[in-house]
């Protein structure tokens, strides 16, 4: 298994089922974005978080084009929507899935969604977070909610935006009382319920899913993509560290 570290992010550069078998032992997953890496060396408290995480997956087609090229790294794309293609077809029983969502409108999405597809959802196991703001993330409520669950969530399964659901990963890394996997994956299950126009394979595979999001929604996209073009320089300047 070949790891490679990117802003003191330790990359893995492997399937699934590498990624898997680390969240059954209870590892916090983080998949930054090109626009969150290229805030690394402003947004401390994004910063930290990715570095502490026990891994990463490189969703970034960007960022892996970027290493390619220009750092002759050949880190294979794995993006948060490929992992979930995948953990879907788990054997996911009742109470083995914690989700964290944006709003009750997609609670409801993510819901029924999974219940759908046979993996059992209880209200009791989701948790609608509140506007976190830019201070450090302390979230008693919730942390009270998972601590207290009479059955443990085998994983926590996080669907918020980058750079508040990493401090929030983080946050319950340092201070839960059992140790389940944890899962940045973001708005990627918004693919699969509707709320996002899904991605092709193809599209997915060459890399293109940044583009596929501008075409769809380009006031929300375009300024956020445009906003990830000073990732080249950070990377132009680091150094990758190679570790099995």
């Amino acid at each position: 298994m070949i790891m490679y570290k990117l802003f003191d992010i330790s990359f893995l550069n492997d399937d699934y089922h590498s990624a898997i078998e680390k969240l059954k032992k209870g590892a916090f997953m983080v998949v930054p974005s090109g626009p969150g890496l290229a805030t690394i060396d402003k947004d401390k408290r994004y910063a930290e978080a990715v570095q502490k995480a026990d891994f990463a997956i490189p969703d970034s087609g960007y960022m892996v084009l970027l290493l390619k090229y220009f750092k002759r790294i050949n880190l294979n794309k794995f993006s948060g929507y490929d992992f979930l293609k995948h953990f879907f077809n788990e054997k996911i029983s009742k109470n083995d899935l914690f989700l964290i969502d944006p709003n009750e409108g997609q609670s409801k999405l993510n819901n029924d969604y999974l219940n759908k597809i046979g993996i059992p959802i209880e209200n009791s196991y989701q948790y609608v977070a509140p506007m976190y703001g830019d201070y450090k993330i302390v979230d008693t409520l919730l942390l009270n909610r998972l601590n207290t669950l009479r059955e443990k969530p085998k994983y926590i399964m996080i669907n918020l935006g980058s750079g508040v659901q990493e401090p929030l990963g983080y946050y319950l890394k340092q201070n839960l009382n059992f140790l389940p996997g944890i899962i940045c994956t973001g708005a990627a299950i918004s693919f699969f319920t509707g709320a996002q126009a899904n991605i092709s394979p193809t599209i997915n595979r060459l890399g293109f899913g940044w583009l596929w999001r501008c075409l769809i929604t380009p006031t929300v996209f375009i300024p956020r993509y445009l906003r990830a073009f000073s990732l080249f320089f950070l990377i132009i300047k680091t150094e990758v560290e190679v570790s099995e």
